[in-house]
């Protein structure tokens, strides 16, 4: 009971399928130094409602006006004795009361290597649309700490995948999730560990 305690309470913000709150989900679920305790969703019918639900997790279903003109929901995250916010494909940029109420506390991952392709409209196939059409030789992803500004905040961590020629939007979103998947989780244990 003493050490389920000491746990660190993980919050992730997902709006969409939900594949890399379940690899952090799946990355805690035998932890002795975190778990996922929160799903935070701004979209009903979201896939990530769905999958917080097969695993017992409480989903605090966000209300755009609460979110932007009030207290952005800090109060309920405090209730929850939230520690630390994951956001894994939260399109919503968050407001600068919570990034108080959290500070260097809310991390971020973009499937693009920041600050090129980041800000906003910039998320999922846009993004990697947006590569190609620039004919890059590499993307991959950013891990950075979240800041009032969109994909803007202190870079943590990026990792490269190669742009081949024949790419869709579709085949480097593809290799693009799989370095999400691979770094994310373990990069979240690492930061909880020097919280």
């Amino acid at each position: 009971m003493h050490e389920y305690l000491l746990m660190k309470r993980i919050a992730v913000f997902a709006s969409g399928t939900g594949s890399n709150a379940k690899k952090i989900i799946d990355h805690f679920r035998d932890s002795d130094l975190a778990r996922v305790a929160l799903i935070v969703c701004n979209k009903p019918g979201a896939g990530v409602i769905g999958i917080a639900e097969s695993e017992s997790i409480p989903v605090l279903l966000m209300e755009k006006e609460k979110f932007f003109r009030g207290n952005a929901y800090a109060d309920e995250l405090k209730k929850q004795q939230i520690d630390f916010i994951v956001l894994a494909g939260f399109l919503w940029k968050i407001p600068e009361v919570l990034i108080r109420a959290f500070p260097n506390k809310i991390v971020n991952i973009h499937p693009a290597l920041l600050p090129k392709y980041g800000g906003k409209g910039m998320y999922g196939l846009h993004v990697h649309k947006a590569v190609l059409d620039n004919k890059e030789k590499q993307s991959g992803i950013t891990i950075h700490y979240v800041d009032e500004l969109y994909d803007h905040g202190e870079i943590i961590f990026q990792a490269y995948c190669e742009v081949k020629e024949n790419d869709t939007p579709e085949t480097l979103a593809k290799r693009v999730q799989a370095l999400e998947h691979r770094h994310y989780p373990a990069l979240v244990e690492k930061l909880l560990r020097s919280v």
